[in-house]
């Protein structure tokens, strides 16, 4: 029972399936940080929906009950995609240093900044991974450093490098358990003969008892949220690509036609609406006023 209070251990693990989790992704032919190229304007139209809308302004607003006044900050948003929640902070008053490698969510986060009229951003388009803090400037200089969903997040490494950049507040936001993906569920037992097993995200719990083990003062939150969206025939094929190259399955014609044949049949209008879900994890770590809030 020992090994449960030795962080070396916690870090030890989390570091071997991270490791384990990038071997896969090279496998497939997977890069972290451009993932979202061929999906850039799905996921925008998903991000600003109304519903998207409504999910960015339920975390924010749980922000500013923990004590995060967002006007005036200095906020460094890791992974910020099309600006979900770059634009949001912008508008609330904060000035914002966007990272984000992807160039079509580049170019999307700067037409929406410009279109909602925010001033204060400025983007870091490269990958979180290969930026220099220290020779940015970046230690202890940020108020908020913001990590929504991002894949940097592959060991305790990548969290100290998060830390290091915030003076009071750091947010990082994970999966907390697999969810589920009504798509997937159709299309892995037509290609493989077998049920989808979901496994376990286990980067939630290395997170948080690892912030326990070294003694950082946290909030922390478990929800259980599920959205629904529509794709084309076109954009359904390219998700399931991605999700099957991501469990380690090569997707040669012969997949391909199986997934087009499944699209066409059970989906005849063209328009295949697609429920994912799952529970997710959310820290907010204070480095600043570790006091309770009423």
């Amino acid at each position: 029972m020992k090994e449960l209070d030795d962080a070396k251990v916690w870090e030890q693990a989390w570091k071997e399936r991270g490791d384990l989790v990038r071997a896969k992704q090279e496998k497939a032919g997977i890069q972290p940080s451009r993932a979202f190229d061929d999906k850039a304007e799905t996921f925008d139209q998903s991000s600003f929906s109304e519903e998207g809308r409504r999910r960015t302004e339920r975390i924010l607003g749980w922000l500013e009950g923990q004590g995060v006044d967002f006007k005036g900050m200095s906020i460094l948003d890791v992974g910020a995609a099309s600006g979900v929640f770059t634009v949001p902070m912008l508008e609330r008053g904060a000035a914002v240093t966007a990272v984000e490698p992807s160039p079509p969510l580049v170019r999307l986060l700067r037409e929406n900044a410009a279109r909602a009229g925010a001033s204060g951003l400025e983007i870091a388009a490269a990958p979180f991974e290969e930026i220099d803090v220290r020779e940015r400037g970046w230690e202890g200089a940020f108020d908020l450093v913001f990590v929504s969903m991002c894949p940097v997040l592959h060991d305790w490494s990548a969290v100290e490098k998060i830390l290091s950049c915030a003076r009071h507040y750091a947010y990082i936001s994970l999966p907390a358990s697999a969810g589920g993906h009504s798509l997937a569920e159709e299309i892995w037992p037509l290609v493989t003969g077998e049920p989808l097993q979901v496994g376990l995200h286990r980067e939630m719990g290395f997170l948080q008892h690892l912030l326990y083990l070294k003694g950082y003062a946290y909030h922390s939150l478990v929800t259980r949220e599920s959205k629904m969206s529509e794709l084309s025939w076109g954009e359904a094929l390219q998700e399931m690509r991605s999700l099957l190259r991501g469990r380690g399955m090569t997707v040669d014609d012969e997949v391909e036609r199986a997934i087009a044949g499944h699209l066409e049949k059970a989906y005849p209008s063209g328009r295949v609406r697609v429920r994912q879900g799952g529970r997710f994890g959310k820290v907010l770590v204070q480095l600043g006023d570790e006091s309770m809030r009423a």
